[in-house]
């Protein structure tokens, strides 16, 4: 079998001629194998990873629509502000409440872009993210707490003592001893 290249991925049909591969000789991780990762192979290119270039960079520009409302966002927000001090006679709760209700508008207006719609995928991802944190225990923040605070003394101890000797020494020598 010279010449074949063999991989040990079923369901893939492999060719006669060899590929390169990348330098560094990473094996692909069992968690990541397989599942859509970008290849290791040395100048590895595709026609779908142009199309999926092509297309991101479509998507990633703004279209006039939706330029046109951000601008209708921005001009809510400064509307908004500009009324809460234009109407300072009246009473303060009034003015938060309009406030908040033109900023909600100004966010629906905004979420209703594709860099709105981003941003709240990317809140969303967030979200779940910090959902997977191990956070600690109230026993561990209180030890860990109670460590920094003892280096922090110590550590202010040791530079008040060698700030102390520098100062003797430097009286010393100028002759200002007491």
């Amino acid at each position: 079998m010279a010449g074949q290249v063999r991989l040990f991925r079923p369901g893939h049909i492999q060719s006669d001629h060899f590929q390169a591969s990348s330098s560094i000789g990473r094996v692909a991780v069992s968690k990541t194998a397989g599942w859509g990762f970008e290849s290791l192979l040395a100048c590895h290119f595709s026609s779908r990873t142009h199309a999926n270039q092509m297309k991101a960079k479509a998507e990633s520009d703004p279209t006039g629509s939706d330029t046109i409302k951000l601008v209708v966002a921005a001009v809510l927000l400064v509307a908004g502000i500009y009324g809460f001090y234009h109407f300072a006679a009246y009473s303060t709760l009034l003015r938060v409440v309009g406030l908040l209700i033109i900023g909600a508008a100004a966010a629906a207006v905004t979420l209703q872009t594709e860099q709105g719609r981003r941003l709240w995928q990317f809140t969303g991802n967030a979200r779940t993210e910090v959902r997977k944190v191990v956070w600690p225990t109230r026993q561990e923040t209180l030890q860990t707490t109670l460590v920094v605070i003892v280096m922090v003394l110590i550590l202010g101890l040791v530079l008040w003592l060698f700030d102390m000797m520098l100062m003797g020494i430097l009286r010393f020598l100028t002759g200002q001893e007491g």
